[in-house]
């Protein structure tokens, strides 16, 4: 099959990406390129950093491979706006989907690395959970309409230990929305972006720091939470300040005090019939002593951040609680942002290829900066998977079926990107011959160890505890 036509079936996508990838490396632009071709064009699970060297499409030494990630320079800014202009998931409304969710480069024997924290990692069985270190990263991606892992990743940011969770993530989001909108995928007229997470969230207060963007937030509560119904108005005859939560309260863990239900119905699901049942302008209790709202400023009132309530209830397994920032929404829109949290756990299926095909979190990188341009390089190599649909559509096996650009897997694009990358070209240049560094002579020792680092999060409030004065 001639190459033009591959060309024309979307490979200028591809191709003007690549460019724009290599535009924003600034140092050791070449290697790092050519690093992130090794890694898409490697096949099966991605190794180790130096056996990544020995792929055809790395022209260059391992010591070059990790002198471009200790040294190397990118610029992320630009990064960011180069992936925000690619095409997204198109949705039957048109509107965009997002989900954020946070993942963990577990480093627990890594003790001269800074900025770790202690990430959870699930486990089988109740309560099997476990706290280990390592850095996690904050990720917003744009999900896509049928049940597919293929997204756009959009953003990752990493979760330092003096960082709060819940200003990280709204900073992010409000970055990422502004982002698509000056690369032209939201304007006025259009949807609102639907932003949906999961319980380790709290909606409420995302919702109230994004108030002033088109974006609707839902988020899934955990059983034991409860919410009010609006307060009535105040009665002028009596004295003292108006209450704000009164009425019957909705309980999540026993689902009582549903008899004010705006829309009541029932949805065909994965697991079969199930009954959905909303609720509107219900608000959370805050607590500002404890939480996202600790660090709402003392001088002012905590809100009332009003929403809908949603309860998914199906016909076998549990069902789940949903919370979303339009405090009116309608039977339709109802439908449409559940079914957009169900499409939340496509972001799972990305990570875990992230981890075990691109090798993600194989790298062992003492630096928190190497290791977030590491983090880049996978996440511009996936981006390069979903752009190189169509040319791997027409660049299948003999003995593959023919199948459209929407249903080939991540994997199956990645056995064909070879030649997806053969047909857009590569802007890296050769490498020039010379000589290895001296390094360390032979038989000596390493004078300048690194140092052991602390794990787990800073107190912001008081970072320096002062020592108690000796007793007597």
């Amino acid at each position: 099959m001639a190459v033009g036509f591959i060309m024309g079936q979307g490979g200028a996508v591809l191709a003007g990406f690549r460019r724009e990838l290599y535009s924003c490396l600034e140092a050791r632009a070449d290697a790092l390129f050519e690093l992130c071709d090794a890694v898409l064009c490697g096949g099966g699970r991605a190794p180790d950093l130096a056996r990544l060297s020995l792929a055809p499409e790395f022209r260059r030494g391992h010591g070059a491979l990790y002198d471009a990630l200790n040294c190397g320079r990118a610029e992320i800014g630009r990064l960011r706006m180069a992936v925000a202009g690619l095409p997204l998931p198109a949705w039957p409304d048109g509107g965009i989907r997002l989900a954020v969710d946070v993942s963990g480069w577990l480093r627990p024997d890594a003790v001269t690395s800074p900025d770790r924290m202690f990430c959870h990692v699930p486990g089988r069985g109740r309560n099997a959970g476990q706290m280990v270190p390592g850095w996690p990263y904050s990720f917003v991606s744009a999900l896509g309409p049928g049940a597919s892992s293929w997204q756009v990743l959009l953003d990752a940011v990493r979760i330092g230990p003096g960082d709060d969770a819940a200003d990280v993530t709204a900073a992010q989001l409000r970055e990422v929305a502004q982002r698509l909108i000056a690369a032209g995928r939201w304007a006025p007229g259009d949807p609102d972006v639907i932003i949906v997470m999961d319980a380790g969230y709290d909606p409420a207060r995302l919702a109230w720091l994004l108030a002033d963007l088109p974006v609707t937030i839902v988020g899934r509560l955990r059983a034991g939470r409860v919410l009010y119904p609006p307060a009535p108005p105040r009665d002028p005859s009596v004295p003292g300040r108006a209450p704000k939560h009164t009425g019957t309260p909705v309980r999540c863990a026993d689902a009582q005090g549903g008899g004010g239900a705006a829309v009541e119905g029932r949805a065909a699901t994965s697991l079969g019939p199930a009954a959905v049942t909303a609720w509107h302008r219900m608000h959370p209790k805050l607590i500002r002593a404890r939480g996202s709202w600790s660090a709402h400023p003392p001088q002012q009132e905590l809100p009332v951040v009003e929403g809908t309530l949603i309860r998914l209830a199906p016909a076998r397994g549990k069902g789940m609680w949903l919370w979303a920032s339009d405090p009116a929404a309608g039977p339709e829109r109802t439908t449409r942002l559940w079914q957009a949290y169900l499409r939340r756990f496509d972001i799972e299926h990305c990570f875990r290829f992230l981890k075990r095909q691109l090798g993600w979190t194989a790298p062992m990188l003492r630096g928190p900066e190497a290791a977030d341009r590491w983090t880049w390089l996978v996440i511009a190599a996936w981006n390069q998977l979903w752009a190189a649909r169509p040319l791997a559509a027409s660049a299948r096996l003999p003995w593959q079926p023919a199948v459209p650009p929407r249903e080939m897997t991540p994997g199956r694009v990645r056995a064909q990107f070879r030649c997806a990358r053969a047909a857009s070209g590569t802007p890296a240049s050769a490498p020039k011959p010379a000589r290895p560094g001296p390094g360390r002579p032979k038989g000596s020792k390493n004078k300048h160890k690194a140092p052991p680092q602390p794990v787990g999060k800073r107190n912001r409030k008081n970072p320096k505890r002062t020592p108690k004065p000796a007793a007597g």
